[in-house]
């Protein structure tokens, strides 16, 4: 990594993959990285399924009605999940979630959130309880989101900082 400015400045949403593998070490430091991410008193409240399984992750991809397709294509793709019975598994999973973007693109890889939690499938039916049943995950783990992570087909432009919207800042008060 050069610097994280620039680290979150080329990190963009990657939706379409070359189908190339991941090695062992690349699946093994994206995870380092979320059982690195901090939480809420140390709970470590998230659980986390690995998916390489082609079959599974075209399952995976039938999680909700729009937005989930990329899934089928990606070479791994993680379920990030929260024990409920904590107060704070949503935001402990979304920082978990965005750690292993930021690994990922920091290895050269692409990645893209799905959003699960208060999705539906393309037959209305809870898409946390697709995943659940899908991967055996127990009823008190909500299904937060899928990163899916691969070998970028292409290259995206980073952010643009003249674009940055400077007006949803605000110094001593709104």
């Amino acid at each position: 990594m050069e610097n994280f400015i620039s680290l979150i400045t080329n990190r963009r949403s990657t939706r379409k993959f070359t189908g190339q593998t991941l090695s062992p070490e690349q699946t093994e430091s994206i995870l380092k990285a979320a059982l690195m991410a901090p939480s809420s008193k140390g709970a470590r409240s998230w659980q986390f399924v690995a998916v390489e399984d082609k079959n599974k992750l075209q399952q995976l991809a039938g999680c909700k009605k729009a937005g989930a397709a990329f899934i089928e294509h990606c070479a791994i793709a993680i379920v990030v999940t929260g024990d409920t019975e904590t107060d704070v598994w949503i935001e402990d999973a979304t920082v978990a979630s965005i750690y292993m973007q930021l690994q990922a693109e920091d290895l050269g890889l692409g990645s893209c959130w799905c959003q699960v939690r208060n999705r539906l499938t393309e037959d209305r039916a809870d898409a946390e309880q697709y995943v659940r049943d899908l991967l055996g995950i127990p009823s008190r783990f909500g299904v937060l989101s899928i990163i899916g992570i691969g070998y970028k087909d292409r290259v995206r432009k980073p952010v643009d900082e003249a674009q940055l919207p400077w007006e949803k800042v605000h110094t001593d008060g709104w």
